[in-house]
């Protein structure tokens, strides 16, 4: 960590790691179709929200699925509230596959073990041991600050951030920004160069059924109009299909940045800039960026047929799509022309792609609250390729920023964790995190 005076005390930094390990003891798996049950995990997140003298409200559109809110008022009754949020669920862990037990939060060496604990319980931990340290100290941040803990994140969200957003919006009055997962985490992009990427955008979700029909017969005989092969095609045409560039301006702010930050002299404004010849240029860092110039669309499950000497009438497969803001029209008329005229397409779920501003005072104090305690590493913008519950909360008109810092040592492969094998974070990396955390809230 960087030589910077401490704001948090001692106790503070003990209990964002047991706060991380007990919350990754609490299995709140997401198995998809409503197969999950948060309550728990946020029984536990309102017993210590409510030791910080706060007053968690539990809310639930299904039982189980629990969400938790609360406020912490600020000193400037006029000034806009910001949401801090996280998810309590995570995606599901085979134990025979890991090298400790997924759900066991073990500490080992530094490093604290199981699934969520960079997705994303440990920024949940963090928010946890900030306001109780804080209701120690009798601090009070500028503004007032809600947090929400969500149910349902790895799925549809429809337990969870949606059903915050669209029926109980008076919890959020006053928000304007919010800050969650997925940013300020270091990136080692070569000697002696780290960056912390902070998210200021997210690719939309565009999850797609597509159902080929056909005619149904033997298996023996010749057909040309069979369901699977006509499937088979569309599927194929859509897994290489090449998309055009498109560069918002997010990603065009980060393509800037970072070309600086590698003596790379290009003007990403130029007619004819060509990116993909930048980031050959990049090197590790061509990462950050390579997923969100384009759209994307890749197969990931096929259903058809009940018996192999069958011929079936229809056949179905599901699609993961993300659509770039501003970029669904392109989407549309894609997907029309890839699938042909004997498969239907349609959305099984989606939600819109999301940018916010990288000149914004909120992105500078982001930017210095990180400078702040690792003066040697630069900030710079990304858009995520996935999404987040940052989505749901945009109806709101809040706008999202990925910020759940943290400082990890060359070689941990961050974004390996997410949904990985022996997903886990380090100590010091938390305790970075917390001293961040702190400060940006404090400065907000």
């Amino acid at each position: 960590m960087a030589d910077v005076t401490t704001s948090m005390d001692g106790r503070a930094l003990d209990e964002v790691v047991t706060f991380t390990s007990e919350l990754i003891r609490i299995d709140t798996t997401n198995r998809g179709g409503g197969d999950c049950r948060e309550r728990p995990a946020a029984e536990y997140a309102a017993e210590r929200l409510a030791g910080a003298g706060l007053e968690p409200t539990l809310l639930e559109r299904t039982p189980g699925r629990t969400n938790v809110v609360a406020r912490v008022e600020g000193t400037d009754p006029s000034a806009d509230a910001l949401l801090v949020h996280g998810h309590l669920d995570v995606v599901p862990a085979e134990p025979a596959d890991w090298a400790v037990h997924p759900f066991s939060g073990e500490i080992r060496d530094g490093v604290v073990w199981g699934r969520g604990a960079v997705d994303m319980k440990n920024m949940d931990a963090m928010v946890l041991a900030v306001v109780r340290a804080w209701a120690r100290a009798g601090i009070r941040p500028r503004r007032d600050i809600v947090i929400a803990y969500t149910a349902d994140e790895e799925a549809s969200a429809i337990d969870g951030s949606g059903f915050l957003a669209d029926h109980h919006p008076e919890l959020f009055e006053g928000c304007t920004e919010g800050i969650s997962e997925s940013g300020a985490f270091s990136f080692h992009a070569g000697p002696g160069m780290t960056l912390y990427p902070i998210a200021a955008g997210e690719r939309g979700t565009a999850w797609l059924k597509l159902t080929a029909h056909g005619k149904a017969g033997h298996g023996s005989k010749v057909n040309h109009a069979n369901a699977v092969t006509r499937l088979a095609g569309a599927i194929a045409r859509i897994g290489h299909h090449r998309w055009p560039v498109r560069l918002t301006p997010t990603v065009r702010a980060a393509l800037a940045e970072l070309a600086a930050l590698h003596g790379i002299d290009t003007d990403v404004d130029a007619d004819g800039f060509d990116p993909d010849e930048l980031m050959a240029k990049l090197g590790p860092a061509a990462a950050l960026v390579e997923p969100t110039v384009r759209n994307s669309a890749n197969p990931t499950m096929l259903d058809a047929g009940y018996k192999i000497n069958v011929i079936p009438g229809h056949a179905t497969a599901y699609v993961d799509g993300r659509m770039l803001p501003g970029g669904e029209p392109e989407f549309h008329e894609t997907m029309d022309r890839l699938t042909g005229p004997h498969v239907e397409w349609e959305f099984h779920h989606r939600e819109v792609a999301l940018q916010a501003p990288v000149d914004s005072p909120t992105y500078a104090k982001l930017r210095a609250a990180v400078e702040r305690f690792d003066p040697d590493g630069h900030v710079v913008p990304y858009c995520m390729p996935g999404g987040t519950d940052a989505k749901q909360f945009s109806r709101l008109g809040i706008t999202g920023y990925g910020f759940s810092p943290l400082k990890l040592p060359v070689g941990f492969d961050y974004a390996a964790m997410f949904h990985g094998v022996d997903e886990r974070v380090p100590v010091e990396a938390l305790h970075f995190g917390v001293e961040v955390l702190d400060h940006y809230l404090r400065s907000a």
